[in-house]
């Protein structure tokens, strides 16, 4: 039998408590898997053994030998929860942690959280209830490192915004699905009391494993609306409610279920009217929300959804048991790279208010760049936290994993001083809006593929892992991921790996690069809805969200500062002004190369990979869809650039070229419907609009489509005068800036700051200093840099710097050819940020 004692000083309470016991019984169970050496592992505090010399950050933790004894030393439980897992995690892949070598390890993100929606009741319920469906799930999230859970219930409506209302509402307004509320007769019909019991003890259950586990539980209260108007046909109808009693009975109901619930760390809210509330005055049903969550006595943490947020409910919120923050989109409502917009789309910026709008008029006018970013809320002197919140827009469906931007978020989501992140997890949104079918949860229709009794989620185990991980640690070593692919994959652990970090790429490149949609009620990348090139294609579709006219080359970045959009770079090419953005033919040609990367080790997977193995299997087919994805992305760029060229000259030789390109991009995408056949389910239901559901095949008729009205129109171009000339093509972008940049130490409010490049290339002749506030509603401003010797300096005046907000920059550099680099610019796996972020100093005297 295998020899091993954990220790522990049972008069401390770190040591003692419920996480550190969890997370000590997890290792006892995996050193009673395997033969081990006598072995005695203690668990300790920094107070006990002062040689761990732990950094004074929540959830260190260190892995010491000293007299025999491995010492897992946390300055909390949830370090030694860390420190623990580690050690259990090595243990199950066969390492002899006797012999380990000390190590230690600290947070970069103090946030870091996964939000599940509770979606459908016909596909959520069954996992709901689940207990086994918990452990497993709660435990790998433990694992992975993660610190917060958060169970969204009522996120899958936009009251006032859904055109068709609502049907399946169950658990959109809490309260009458889990208990009754003393003095009001509110009622879910349909709704017994044992069914209400069953919730509410299953929400505790969920509480308290959560807890036990070390993530801080986060119950999402999304909408508060009772009726969704419209033509809601509700299922299960909410009576005894209406305008008078709302307000109260939703104070009564915090209240209840805060009492019920003891393990409720926090509460997250939309606070815009799409949950439910009319901006209009929305701090008095708020305030009273607020005093009823108060109430309870103890510390809560409350997040609002920042979208929408005013000073007025700042100021509502402000009580004392509530500690509030706000929670910002982190690239609108999909994923995207790892750093934040350098700036918004123009059609996010704010409007005034026009008469009969007051519904939605912080929302969507005067505070309109709130929706999809930190807005201008990063203040140095804020009052209120702020965190991010990536949403499910980009990939629901397909396997995902990239080291390099998981490290990219765990080294840029705490962003102006900001807590960290929730990620939307994979399968988010599944059945959305009524959209469910019984049983319908897993998306695969192949019995071989299948993951029956609520287990979909562990095809996304590696996805968890990188995310926990990489967010705990940025600069974790390899082996940390690599030890799950070799005990999932085998031999072809690192050709999977090779494969799945550069396709894994793509889609969020192509998201941040086509800003086509905001919302992930309309843009879904995945499974891509046509979006076309002809000007003579309209799209309803992408109308809404987008700036006229709705086609490919119209279409604005996510971050116009940093990328060009198709027409404007085609139009700043005629006019020879292009500037060092970023052009849609270097984004081609970044897809081609991931491409490439991805398809020789998928091509080394196939080889070598174990192909009876599900999983194997599961992986090995979207890896085979992510490469036909960036195939026709890359192509659909270089297209919609010839064509852009075409409208803009008359050359038919371009309209020729974008045809040809288009068409290859076309037959890539129609691959995929004959790789997937019979494989994913034929309608993959995330909404009832049209980009929320489908399949790949629906989506190649619209291509050809536009594949026609191109014809028609080189046909009609060939009988046409000669087109007029670009001008020639300008330098190419330099290998290297040329220049080196010292980031200062912070700046003065008030007082002048002088940036100041190094020129380490003769052929650099200049540069801009472009700059401004973290503010979003505001716009980039732009100083020429002076050079004097070897060195070039731009001056940001004091004017500028007297605000509480910090400042980032970035520089354009010019050389001698006329090509032109960003610094610091994007680096080669597209990970970093490509501007700097610089914080002012204290003030003395």
């Amino acid at each position: 039998m295998p020899e091993f004692v954990i220790t522990r000083n049972e008069k401390n309470p770190v040591t003692t408590g419920r996480v550190a016991t969890w997370a000590a019984e997890q290792l006892a169970q995996a050193l009673s898997m395997t033969a081990t050496d006598a072995l005695v592992i203690r668990l300790a505090t920094p107070d006990e053994v002062p040689a761990a010399d732990l950094a004074p950050v929540p959830e260190s933790y260190a892995v010491l030998r000293a007299d025999g004894e491995i010492i897992v030393v946390g300055n909390d439980e949830t370090g030694l929860r860390c420190g623990l897992l580690e050690l259990a995690d090595r243990v199950a892949v066969g390492a002899d942690v006797a012999g380990t070598t000390p190590f230690a390890e600290q947070p970069a993100v103090p946030v870091r959280g996964v939000v599940r929606s509770f979606s459908s009741v016909d596909e959520d319920l069954s996992w709901f209830h689940d207990k086994q469906f918990w452990t497993d799930y709660l435990t790998w999230l433990a694992a992975s490192r993660f610190n917060r859970f958060h169970l969204a219930l009522g996120m899958q409506y936009n009251y006032g915004a859904d055109r068709h209302g609502a049907t399946d509402n169950y658990l959109c307004l809490a309260y009458p699905f889990l208990f009754d509320v003393d003095g009001y007769d509110v009622r879910a019909e349909g709704v017994g009391a044992d069914e209400q019991k069953r919730n509410l003890e299953t929400l505790r259950f969920i509480a308290a494993e959560s807890k036990r586990r070390g993530l801080k539980f986060q119950l999402g209260l999304w909408n508060h609306a009772y009726d969704y108007g419209r033509d809601s046909v509700h299922r299960y109808p909410i009576t005894g409610i209406g305008p008078d009693n709302h307000a109260a009975y939703c104070k009564a109901g915090i209240a209840k279920l805060l009492a019920e619930c003891p393990d409720i760390d926090g509460l997250t809210f939309r606070v815009h009217y799409e949950g439910g509330i009319a901006d209009h005055q929305h701090e008095i049903f708020w305030r009273a929300v607020f005093e009823g969550a108060n109430s309870a006595g103890r510390p809560l943490e409350i997040d609002m959804h920042a979208k929408g947020v005013d000073q007025a409910l700042l100021d509502a919120v402000d009580l004392p048991n509530l500690s509030a923050v706000l929670s910002a989109k982190y690239w609108a409502e999909h994923v995207g790279l790892p750093y934040h917009q350098a700036s918004i789309r123009a059609k996010e910026a704010a409007k005034p208010i026009p008469p009969g709008h007051e519904m939605k008029g912080i929302t969507e006018f005067s505070r309109r760049f709130t929706r999809y970013g930190y807005g201008d809320f990063l203040r140095e002197d804020r009052t209120v936290d702020l965190m991010f919140r990536v949403w499910p827009g980009t990939q629901k469906l397909l396997a995902w994993g990239d080291p390099a931007i998981a490290a990219g978020y765990g080294r840029l989501s705490t962003f102006g001083g900001s807590r960290g992140v929730d990620l939307c997890e994979p399968l988010f949104f599944k059945g959305r809006k009524g959209s469910g079918e019984p049983g319908a949860r897993d998306p695969y229709v192949r019995d071989d593929l299948r993951l029956p009794g609520n287990r979909e989620w562990t095809k996304y185990r590696y996805g968890y892992l990188l995310w926990g991980r990489l967010l705990y640690n940025p600069d974790a070593e390899p082996e940390t991921w690599r030890r799950h692919l070799r005990s999932t994959y085998g031999e072809a652990a690192t050709a999977v790996e090779d494969a799945l970090s550069p396709l894994s790429r793509i889609l969020p490149l192509v998201t941040v690069v086509h800003g086509v949609g905001g919302s992930n009620n309309g843009y879904w990348p995945e499974v891509y809805l046509n979006l076309p090139i002809s000007s003579r294609v309209h799209s309803d579709h992408y109308a809404g969200d987008t700036d006229p006219p709705a086609n490919w080359g119209g279409v604005s970045p996510f971050d116009p500062t940093t990328f060009y959009g198709v027409d404007e770079y085609v139009a700043a090419l005629a006019a020879g002004e292009l500037k060092a953005k970023y052009t849609p033919l270097e984004v081609a040609s970044w897809i081609e190369q991931l491409v490439d990367d991805g398809q020789q080790a998928l091509e080394r997977a196939q080889q070598s990979a174990d192909q009876s193995d599900p999983q194997v299997r599961r992986v090995l087919i979207d890896l085979e869809i992510l490469v036909r994805m960036g195939r026709f992305f890359a192509g659909k760029f270089r297209a919609a650039v010839d064509y852009s060229i075409y409208r803009a000259t008359g050359d038919a030789g371009s309209l020729e070229s974008a045809l040809r390109i288009y068409q290859a991009a076309r037959d890539a995408y129609a691959e995929i419907p004959v790789i997937v056949d019979g494989v994913y389910q034929r309608d993959l239901r995330f909404g009832i609009e049209a980009s929320e559901h489908g399949h790949w095949a629906d989506r190649v008729p619209d291509m050809d489509t536009d594949l026609a009205a191109l014809t028609e129109e080189l046909q009609e171009a060939a009988s046409t005068q000669s087109a007029a000339a670009l001008p020639p093509a300008p330098a190419p972008r330099p290998a290297t800036p040329g220049v080196n940049h010292t980031v200062p130490e912070s700046f003065v409010r008030g007082e002048p700051v002088t940036l100041s490049l190094e020129v380490v290339d003769p052929a650099v002749v200049g540069a801009t200093l472009h700059y401004r506030h973290v503010d979003q509603s505001e716009s980039w401003q732009q100083v020429p840099m002076e050079l004097s010797g070897q060195t070039l300096s731009g001056t940001i005046d004091g004017d500028y710097t007297a605000s509480t907000y910090p400042l980032m920059y970035f520089f354009s550099v010019l050389h001698r050819d006329g090509g032109q680099a960003l610094h610091p610019g994007l680096a080669a796996d597209l990970s970093n940020q490509p501007y700097v972020v610089l914080g002012s100093a204290t003030v003395s005297g």
